[in-house]
């Protein structure tokens, strides 16, 4: 199943997949109609802010520019239920980043079958929480998904339940950490 998720990546598709925070929405970094596909799923305007999801820290430096500081922050906390906010590179493609800022999203999710994913597929993911409009929390079945949009994505890979709250957000592109939006990984380390 997961060479299958992985060429579905590389043939342009949109993935349900789980995470140690909740199930994501994901596709490649270069599908650009993958990604207007997710802002529909997600009815999400094009300002809506993807992640990108690494396996490991040496895919970071690829994205983000990252001082000491911040690389002994994601050294610590990666993987984990954390997205951090980094100041991009110029490598970064323009629907990743916020341009007024110039930061994007980066996570390294600590779940099995995420990290096996990306091994197959071998490059990073663009990414956003499985949040459905309307709805208050991040659907958590694989059931239940494939009943809700089954028919707007490409392939669902059941990880079992990983829970319901989104990954903590910790802008670390200023001076020091700024909690975005609580979740999963505990923000009191960052404040």
């Amino acid at each position: 199943m997961l060479r299958t998720a992985a060429d579905c990546l590389r043939d342009g598709g949109v993935i349900v997949y789980p995470t140690d925070s909740c199930y994501a929405l994901g596709c490649a970094i270069g599908a650009k109609e993958a990604m207007e596909r997710i802002q529909r799923i997600r009815q999400t305007g094009k300002r809506h802010f993807f992640t990108v999801i690494c396996s490991d820290l040496s895919e970071i430096a690829h994205f983000a520019r990252v001082e000491n500081w911040q690389y002994r922050q994601l050294k610590a906390f990666t993987p984990g239920p954390y997205t951090f906010v980094l100041r991009a590179t110029r490598e970064v493609p323009r629907r990743l980043l916020d341009e007024r800022r110039k930061t994007v999203g980066i996570r390294v999710p600590d779940h099995a079958v995420v990290r096996l994913l990306l091994a197959e597929y071998g490059e990073p993911l663009m990414s956003t929480t499985l949040l459905l409009p309307g709805d208050e929390l991040p659907l958590t079945d694989a059931r239940d998904i494939e009943e809700r949009i089954g028919y707007a994505v490409d392939l669902i890979l059941d990880g079992g339940n990983c829970g319901l709250e989104p990954s903590t957000i910790v802008d670390l592109s200023g001076e020091a950490p700024v909690i975005l939006r609580a979740g999963k990984g505990d923000p009191r380390p960052f404040q």
